[in-house]
């Protein structure tokens, strides 16, 4: 079966919250699966950097421009996953990126105020006809950090972004204080399997994990192929993407990436958005 696997009903919550949760995108067998390919792939592991937050605490994470051929690539290509980014961003997509965060108990750092697009934009992406599927490897909850969204804060459109704190970029503080005076925040707690999409300009963070348990997510993001974009820089030009159906996961099994060559080293800022903002 292909299509968009939102309801009507989801469809429209996500033109209005800029998100929508869909429970059990993949199910138990799919993301034990995936999740002992993520926590096996010595590749990705050789991969991982850290990331820190205002106080030292750190996200582990790895980055990778273009899905492969692992069980992990094969999920960002499901028709369940990019017809659904197709029917969201209107059109054909493309692979933009991966990632893996990773909070460890006690250890995961927060995560400043930000838009995808504040990046992106930088990234010589003129529209932003982009958007990301955020899915839970774990329990996502308050106490360990789960992410954080402003409903309806895709229609502020985009806010400057500028190093706040630690390693970080976000929004203008300025900025995003006035929004929280008028739009509710969210915290998308998700069980395994769950996905998160989320359209490129909501504001969303996250805080400390201050739990015993960790929070390990992958999140998958998608360009429109009419929104190519006109800098070279660390995520692809348009590359077109081979769907494979749904059934491909539980088939291939816990498979690894080919090569240490598909992760880049560390994600990098552009220098536009090297300055501190207040």
């Amino acid at each position: 079966m292909t299509g968009s696997i939102l309801t009507a009903e989801q469809r429209a919550d996500y033109e209005r919250d800029g998100y929508v949760i869909s429970r059990k995108l993949f199910d138990d067998e799919e993301i034990a699966i995936l999740r002992a390919a993520i926590e096996g792939d010595e590749a990705l592991r050789s991969r991982i950097y850290n990331r820190n937050d205002a106080s030292g605490k750190n996200t582990r994470m790895a980055i990778w421009n273009h899905p492969g051929n692992s069980v992990y690539g094969l999920a960002a290509r499901s028709h369940r996953v990019v017809d659904t980014m197709e029917d969201l961003l209107g059109g054909e997509v493309y692979h933009y990126h991966s990632k893996l965060t990773a909070k460890e108990p006690h250890e995961g750092g927060a995560w400043e105020w930000h838009q995808d697009y504040g990046y992106w934009y930088h990234n010589g992406n003129v529209y932003p006809y982009m958007a990301s599927l955020m899915v839970a490897l774990d329990r996502s909850t308050r106490e360990n950090g789960c992410l954080q969204v402003v409903k309806g804060s895709h229609h502020c459109g985009r806010i400057e972004h500028g190093i706040l704190s630690g390693e970080q970029v976000g929004a203008d503080p300025v900025r995003v204080e006035q929004i929280l005076k008028r739009l509710p925040v969210e915290y998308a707690e998700m069980e395994p399997g769950d996905g998160l999409f989320f359209h490129c300009n909501v504001l969303h963070r996250s805080d400390q994990n201050r739990s015993e348990h960790r929070r390990w997510t992958v999140i998958h993001c998608y360009n429109a192929a009419r929104n190519d974009p006109y800098i070279e820089h660390h995520h692809p030009f348009y590359t077109p993407l081979e769907k494979v159906d749904d059934a491909a996961i539980k088939r291939a099994g816990v498979k690894f990436a080919d090569s240490v060559v598909e992760f880049n080293e560390k994600s990098s800022n552009p220098p536009e958005l090297k300055k501190r903002i207040a």
